[in-house]
């Protein structure tokens, strides 16, 4: 029960499952590299940790488990993308549901939070432990129709520590006299010329730099400064909305 409960701390999030070539998606596992060699990996992980050559505080956060899959990598233990599975090689968890029976017609869910509580790929290491408290108080705790202001300052937060660690961590060139509109775009330009955003979400961003716009830096501002400047839920889901994907890859890094 230790070695699984180790093993499963250790393959927690999905990126790090898809880079031993499994998957667990909608109830149904997967090999979604070669089969053999996905098997291989295991047995090594497994051993590794029956051994005692790894333990729990090696792999207790994100960076920890990266480092331990990379040497495994480098000792050409896991498979590599080349090696598909193949199709017999997926396996279907079925569980028995029941027919769908007629009923009153169902009311849409409101939105009740500024992010959708929805799974964004997001896995927390240590360095970014109140960022992951911010994001899961927008996420869960903090309700659109009573906490417009906490939220209004939160977001802007978030918006800014996020963008502080894509900056450090990708090691984007920006002045320290550089504004939140222009570090913005900075980081921004960074992720296109990666290929990680396209032209028309970077077309948002440089939006962000005018003034009297909905999602622009005028905006965060008078939700911290102005005391006449009242934030609707309308107007914060739209600006996290046109931002939320950049941000989620500032927190990737």
């Amino acid at each position: 029960m230790v070695l699984l409960g180790a093993l499963n701390r250790l393959l927690s999030a999905e990126p790090l499952r898809q880079r031993v070539g499994i998957s667990m998606k909608g109830g149904q596992f997967q090999f979604i590299h070669d089969q053999r060699m996905s098997l291989a990996a295991l047995a090594r992980i497994a051993n590794d940790l029956a051994s005692r050559n790894i333990v729990l505080g090696d792999i207790w956060d994100i960076d920890g488990k990266q480092d331990y899959l990379n040497r495994l990598e480098g000792e050409g233990v896991l498979p590599s993308s080349g090696a598909v599975a193949a199709e017999t090689s997926v396996t279907k968890l079925k569980t028995r549901v029941p027919k769908p029976k007629p009923s009153v017609r169902v009311t849409p869910t409101v939105r009740s939070t500024l992010i959708p509580q929805t799974e964004f790929g997001l896995y927390w290491p240590g360095r970014l432990q109140r960022h992951h408290q911010i994001w899961e108080e927008l996420q869960f705790h903090l309700d659109l129709q009573k906490h417009v202001n906490a939220i209004s300052v939160l977001m802007r937060v978030l918006i800014e520590i996020s963008l502080e660690n894509y900056i450090q961590r990708a090691k984007v060139n920006v002045h320290e006299n550089d504004k939140l509109a222009t570090r913005l775009e900075k980081a921004s330009l960074h992720l296109q010329m990666s290929g990680k955003i396209d032209g028309k979400q970077m077309d948002v961003i440089k939006k962000f730099n005018q003034s009297e716009k909905i999602i622009s830096a005028d905006t965060l501002n008078r939700y911290v400064h102005s005391p006449n400047f009242t934030p609707s839920p309308e107007h914060l889901m739209s600006l996290w909305d046109s931002l939320s994907a950049v941000i989620v890859l500032f927190l990737q890094e």
